[in-house]
């Protein structure tokens, strides 16, 4: 078995087989809200990790940009709009049941359709550190770290 010391959780590890059972919400990034999945942090893996991220009602998730690493989403609850390009001028809309697939340095900024409904998406990276590859992106929706400081 391995403790995930950051989460508190463990992962049975027996012959090959990893296995994460029950995890709850225990990580925040950018908006979002991650349970604990499989990443190197806790498996053998090298190049995969797999989470599950809640966007609340009305939450965005700021642009961002996957440096050199694929991402596949699947969406399992919710609406969720992936705004992208170099001026984040595009746009897709997604439901419950869409898969999406997202290109290495592809800047996009995530945000939920709904003011009432969370988004809740299967997340896989084709990175086992989860989240050592993911650059910050202009955007006009990021709070400006300046209006903060009195």
């Amino acid at each position: 078995m391995t403790l995930d010391e950051q989460a508190g959780t463990v992962v049975e590890n027996q012959d090959g087989i990893a296995v994460l059972r029950g995890s709850g919400l225990t990580r925040g990034w950018n908006g979002i809200r991650y349970k604990t999945g499989l990443s190197g942090k806790n498996t053998t893996a090298k190049q995969l990790s797999m989470n599950v991220a809640t966007i609340p009602p009305g939450g965005v998730a700021f642009a961002h940009v996957h440096v050199d690493f694929e991402v596949m989403l699947y969406i399992l609850e919710g609406a969720v709009r992936h705004e992208y390009g170099p001026s984040l001028e595009l746009h897709v809309d997604n439901v419950a049941g869409d898969f999406i697939f997202i290109e290495p340095g592809v800047p996009h900024e995530v945000c939920n359709l709904s003011s009432t409904e969370p988004v809740v998406a299967v997340v896989a990276r084709s990175d086992a550190s989860e989240w050592e590859h993911i650059v910050d992106y202009p955007s006009r929706r990021r709070p400006d770290p300046t209006s903060a400081r009195a």
